[in-house]
């Protein structure tokens, strides 16, 4: 999917090019904005460099210099505030920085503080779609900042993602995310599971999957991981260990909260057996994996 080039071309910053950023970059560069890519993995910025064109910055600090916005995917929330301790001076006054990483409430709200205090805005912007919707520039963006920040990066969100929501003031990014994540993790090993019943009652499971699909069964998952679970390919996407990480941020939540998630805990610990097999980077609908050998 091409984005239309924009009537207004920005500088900027993405930070972070892996298998999300990668694309979200590419997308922007192809909209006609300049683009600078920085990334710690050694020539990761002078490949997508070579295949988009754009700049690349041999820091973050480097590359924010300038840009009217920062956008940035992130692992976890310890590169996050690195990130941050580094960039919240130098951004530019007024710049905003959409941050598509998935963290914890808390380091979400410290550093749109410590960003609104350079002058600059803070948006927790965690995503919905996978690799496949960063390629296709049809993710789902649920952020958490300020209305006037997010009426401001709205045009640049729209260049590689379908539905971008204002979710509520900081940290409503992130527990949206986190209620994402419960929904659909029930869902992935349910899925394994009917998966698994119908494979060994000899069934055409396919056939059985073209039904489901048209019934009240059907789910994303179901459409567009049901092939792969069979299939037993499980090398792309997002990995179990980046959705164990998830897990944890939002059980954390929940235990503050005082909210039992009695099948997120669960399957939390299904994934964890995952890992154990040897699935640290499968990804994590591999959950049929564990399925399979839970009979074997």
């Amino acid at each position: 999917m091409s984005p239309a080039l924009s009537d207004n071309p920005q500088q900027i910053a993405v930070i972070g090019i892996g298998r999300m950023g990668w694309h979200i970059a590419a997308h922007l560069a192809h909209a006609g904005h300049s683009v600078t890519v920085c990334d710690v993995v050694p020539g990761m910025a002078q490949r997508w460099v070579d295949e988009h064109g754009g700049a690349m910055a041999d820091s973050p600090v480097d590359a924010v210099k300038g840009c009217a916005f920062v956008i940035s995917s992130l692992p976890a929330c310890r590169e996050l505030r690195a990130v941050a301790a580094g960039i919240a001076d130098a951004l530019a006054p007024n710049a905003v920085w959409i941050d598509h990483s998935t963290t914890s409430v808390e380091a979400a709200r410290e550093v749109a503080t410590a960003v609104a205090a350079s002058g600059a805005s803070f948006l927790d912007a965690p995503v919905s779609g996978g690799v496949d919707g960063a390629r296709n520039g049809t993710l789902t963006v649920m952020a958490g900042g300020t209305e006037a920040a997010f009426a401001t990066a709205e045009p640049i969100v729209a260049a590689y993602a379908a539905r971008n929501i204002l979710m509520g003031d900081s940290g409503a990014g992130q527990l949206t995310k986190m209620t994402n994540q419960i929904c659909v993790i029930g869902l992935c090993q349910a899925l394994a599971e009917g998966l698994d019943f119908a494979e060994t009652a000899g069934l055409d499971v396919m056939k059985v999957v073209h039904v489901m699909l048209q019934g009240s069964s059907a789910s994303w998952q179901m459409a567009n991981r049901a092939d792969k679970m069979l299939a037993g390919n499980f090398d792309f996407g997002f990995s179990t260990t980046l959705m164990r990480k998830d897990i944890g941020l939002l059980l954390a939540e929940a235990g503050e909260m005082n909210v039992l998630l009695p099948v997120t805990s669960m399957v939390s610990g299904m994934l964890d057996e995952v890992d154990e097999m040897g699935g640290a980077q499968w990804d994590w609908c591999s959950l049929m994996q564990r399925q399979r050998q839970s009979h074997s």
